[in-house]
C-alpha cells in the first residue's frame, strides 16, 4: 500500500506538500495540485485517520448519548453536528433506550482516545460515574447538574412554563389542565413546580381540573381532545408539553368539533419547527438550537485552545391564534 512518502517521491515532490494536497489544507499551486492528486487516484491512496489522529492527539470525533431519539433531540443533534462540522468534527449517536452497557461504551470509547468528547442528552447512569470519565475530554449535559467536571446547557423550564401560564391567565383562563412529559426528568418537576406557585399567586385550586402525566406523542394529545369532550366541567384551556403533542390535540379537535380557542385554548411548547407556526399555535420558544451550539461552544473551547463566549440563552412567549 502506498504511503506520502511514495506519492512525494513519484512525484518530485516534498512529503509536506502531499500532505497539503491530500488535507485540502495549505496553498499548492495548481499545476502541483494536479501532478500530485493525479498520483494519489492511480495509487488509490487513503490517509491512515488512525496516524492522523495520533499526530493531532485527536480524533475529530465527538459523541453525543441518549435515551431515545424524538423531536427535541432531532433539533439537538442537527444543530450539534452542524456546529461541529463547521470546525472540522464528525458525530456519532449512541441511542441507548435505557441501556446503561451503551453509555458505558461511550465512556469506555472516550477513555480510549476513540472519541474527542460527550455530550450527555439524558442518561440512567449514575452522574459519579460520568464524572469519573471527565479527565478523559469534555463531557456536557442537556440535563440541570452542577457538577465541577461536568458542563450543562440547561434551561430551566420553570421559567419558561410560567411564561405560559402567566398569558393564559391575562388573557382570562382559570381552568388549566396540564400535560406533563416524562416525569422522571427534571424539566417536567420545573414545571409542576411553575403551576404550584402560579395558583398560590393566583388564589386557585391547582386540583380543580384533571392532569395528565407522561404524555409526548401526538397520538395523545388527540386521546385527550376526546377525553375533554366527555367532561362535563370542561377545561377553557390546556398547556402542552411540546407542540407535536398539542398538534395531536388541535387537529383531533377540529376533526369531533371542538373550537380552538374559543372552546379550548391550547399553549404548545419548543417553537423549534414548523409545527407551531403550521397550526398558527401559542407556544413557547425554547432554543434548543442555541443550547446544542453551546455544548459544541463548550468543547471547542476545551480541545481547540479556544474562549469563545457562550450564547445568550432565554425563553420567549410566541402569542398566534390557539389563545
Amino acid at each position: 500500500m502506498a504511503n506520502i512518502q511514495d506519492i512525494a517521491k513519484l512525484a518530485g515532490v516534498s512529503a509536506a506538500t502531499v500532505s497539503r494536497v491530500v488535507s485540502g489544507r495549505g496553498y499548492v499551486s495548481d499545476e502541483t495540485r494536479a501532478r500530485v492528486q493525479k498520483i494519489v487516484d492511480q495509487l488509490d491512496y487513503a490517509p491512515n485517520r488512525n496516524a492522523v489522529s495520533l499526530k493531532k492527539g485527536k480524533t475529530m470525533m465527538l459523541g453525543i448519548v441518549a435515551l431515545t431519539f424524538d423531536s427535541s433531540m432531532g433539533v439537538f443533534l442537527r444543530s450539534f453536528s452542524m456546529a461541529a462540522q463547521s470546525e472540522g468534527y464528525n458525530v456519532t449517536v449512541f441511542v441507548t433506550n435505557g441501556d446503561q452497557a451503551r453509555e458505558l461504551e461511550a465512556l469506555e470509547m472516550l477513555r480510549h482516545k476513540q472519541l474527542d468528547a460527550l455530550v450527555f442528552v439524558l442518561r440512567v447512569s449514575p452522574w459519579d460515574v460520568i464524572e469519573g470519565y471527565a479527565k478523559y475530554g469534555p463531557i456536557v449535559t442537556w440535563e440541570r447538574v452542577e457538577l465541577q467536571k461536568v458542563a450543562s446547557v440547561f434551561m430551566d423550564q420553570y421559567d419558561g412554563y410560567m411564561l405560559g401560564l402567566e398569558h393564559l391567565y391575562t388573557r382570562g383562563y382559570r381552568r388549566i389542565v396540564n400535560i406533563y412529559g416524562r416525569m422522571s426528568g427534571k424539566n417536567t418537576r420545573g414545571r409542576m413546580r411553575a403551576f404550584a406557585d402560579f395558583c398560590e399567586k393566583y388564589g386557585l385550586d391547582a386540583n380543580e381540573m384533571e392532569h395528565f402525566y407522561n404524555k409526548g406523542r401526538i397520538t395523545h394529545g388527540e386521546e385527550i381532545a376526546h377525553w375533554w369532550l366527555a367532561q362535563d366541567v370542561k377545561a377553557d384551556a390546556i398547556l402542552c408539553p411540546t407542540d407535536y403533542l398539542a398538534s395531536g390535540f388541535i387537529a383531533e379537535a377540529r376533526r369531533i368539533g371542538i373550537r380552538v380557542p374559543e372552546d379550548v385554548a391550547v399553549v404548545g411548547f419548543d417553537d423549534t419547527n414548523n409545527v407551531a407556526r403550521l397550526f398558527d399555535m401559542t407556544t413557547i420558544h425554547y432554543p434548543i438550537d442555541l443550547q446544542a451550539e453551546n455544548a459544541f461552544r463548550i468543547i471547542s473551547n476545551r480541545l481547540d485552545d479556544k474562549d469563545e463566549p457562550l450564547q445568550e440563552l432565554e425563553f420567549r412567549l410566541v402569542a398566534r391564534k390557539t389563545t
